[in-house]
């Protein structure tokens, strides 16, 4: 071989080697970027080439697919009762992509899930097409429809879980929106209308929305007063003058309405919700076991349910805004699901199970490829002082506040709050009410719901008035399915 031909056959093979080695680095390293790649249609277009596997509620499917027609898309998602859902399910877009469980579970209800494999495998020697597995939540039909009806035309959220092993129930918000209506490649004008409405339909008011908890975090200062040995009788007097001034400040907190706060016990204190003694209490053990008390309730961390909540916080404050902090005002900010944790600790004799909305993972066939455990997150409080907080929580409901949630031949606790938001308190209040329900076999219920803003009056906006009615149905649904 002469001379230039060797060149060029070295040259030559030097560019297929360079070829082997781009195309190699493209098929196993830059494989997953390019799939995930916006831009990268294939992907979008296989998703929607089978119908997706469905989302399970009480054995029923409340998602489906249907044929579009197109070239593209041969099939789009379609919800059942989707406004009432939508908190659960999320949306699964062949333009916006997807969201919540759509988007957290896609491998499985596409069939790419590698734990499909064997499916994968057999329906390609039968020569049938590949089909998607299923997701089986938690979610109870009838507390889930008893939350979104509660609310109504309000703005606000309800969650629900089964404190002895964290299942979530229910969990609504409003107002909400249909996900089959931006399913398709045409619905680009319902995804804009969407994102410019002021009311936020599209937001997750029960996980991703924070509020000022009001009173109803008096239960956690309850807790906290116990645990650090500051009270340990719930009706014994505390000492709790009137009136009382805030920490390093001239400023006199205020009770609602002439109710007995002066040195009341934390039953009594509960029973009225009293400003003066709850938050002396916060003052009394200050700012660092006050978040130690919260943080074991769950603040100041994210909690994934596998969709991710975001932070309650407890703030790291001055001596008068920790006082505040207390009674569920300054910074204190929670999700209505942090709240519902709060009351099913309680209810469950102190021990906090991890909220979780997904049960089982099914393949096509039906074997469940993943079964979820149950996980204790913690114990906030002691056996001992759980049960002294439910004998005061219970008071609530049996003749103070919160009586509106009584439910006959049912012992339930609970705790009312209105919390004041907006410069100056301009805004109008949000209604709170936290609850759980006891049977002979526990708790199989506690239940957080907001009420951001209805058409109520100001004047007469209340949790106990507005928010435990909606808590009572939801028990209720519960407590029907028990049976």
């Amino acid at each position: 071989m002469n001379k230039p031909v060797r060149r060029i056959a070295i040259f030559c093979g030097l560019l297929i080697l360079a070829l082997m080695v781009r195309d190699n680095w493209i098929q196993f390293v830059q494989a997953d970027e390019l799939k995930a790649n916006k831009h990268n249609r294939r992907v979008t277009i296989a998703r929607y080439s089978q119908p997706r596997g469905n989302i399970i509620v009480d054995g029923q499917a409340i998602t489906g697919s249907q044929e579009t027609g197109g070239i593209d898309f041969k099939f789009k998602r379609t919800y059942k009762n989707g406004e009432m859902w939508a908190p659960v399910t999320g949306y699964s877009s062949q333009v916006f992509d997807a969201n919540q469980i759509e988007k957290l579970e896609d491998k499985v209800l596409t069939g790419d899930d590698d734990r499909l494999f064997f499916n994968r495998t057999v329906d390609m020697i039968t020569g049938k097409g590949k089909k998607g597995g299923d997701v089986i939540t938690t979610l109870n039909a009838k507390a889930q429809e008893a939350a979104f009806k509660g609310l109504g035309k309000s703005k606000g959220a309800v969650a629900a879980i089964d404190p002895r092993t964290g299942k979530i129930l229910a969990l609504a918000s409003t107002p909400s929106y249909d996900p089959s209506t931006i399913a398709g490649a045409q619905d680009s004008k319902a995804w804009t209308a969407l994102q410019d409405d002021k009311n936020q339909p599209m937001l997750n008011r029960a996980l991703k929305q924070t509020y000022p908890p009001g009173s109803t975090f008096k239960v956690v200062t309850a807790a906290a007063a116990l645990e650090n040995g500051l009270y340990k009788d719930v009706d014994a007097k505390t000492d709790s003058p009137l009136p009382w001034i805030l920490p390093d400040t001239r400023v006199e907190l205020q009770n609602e309405g002439n109710i007995p706060c002066k040195d009341a016990s934390l039953r009594v204190a509960l029973q009225w919700s009293c400003n003066t003694v709850f938050g002396k209490v916060s003052a009394d053990l200050g700012n660092k076991k006050m978040i130690d008390q919260a943080n074991k309730f769950g603040f100041n961390k994210p909690v994934d349910t596998p969709v991710r909540a975001v932070p309650s916080v407890f703030p790291k404050d001055n001596r008068p805004q920790n006082a505040m902090a207390g009674i569920g005002q300054a910074s204190n900010r929670v999700t209505p699901l942090q709240m519902a944790m709060v009351a099913a600790a309680v209810a469950n004799n102190g021990k906090l199970m991890e909220p979780y909305m997904v049960d089982k993972l099914r393949a096509p066939n039906l074997n469940v490829i993943e079964h979820h455990t149950p996980k204790e997150m913690g114990q906030p409080v002691s056996a001992e002082n759980a049960r002294k907080l439910q004998s005061i929580m219970e008071t609530v409901v049996e003749k103070g506040t919160g009586t509106a949630a009584q439910i006959d031949g049912v012992k339930v606790g609970g705790k009312t709050g209105t919390a004041q938001h907006g410069v100056d308190n301009s805004g109008n209040p949000y209604a709170w009410f936290i609850s759980y329900a006891k049977t002979g076999n526990g708790s199989p219920v506690a239940v957080a719901v907001v009420i951001e803003s209805s058409e109520t009056i100001r004047d007469d906006i209340a949790g106990g008035k507005l928010a435990a009615p909606v808590a009572k149905s939801v028990m209720q649904a519960v407590l029907s399915t028990e049976k």
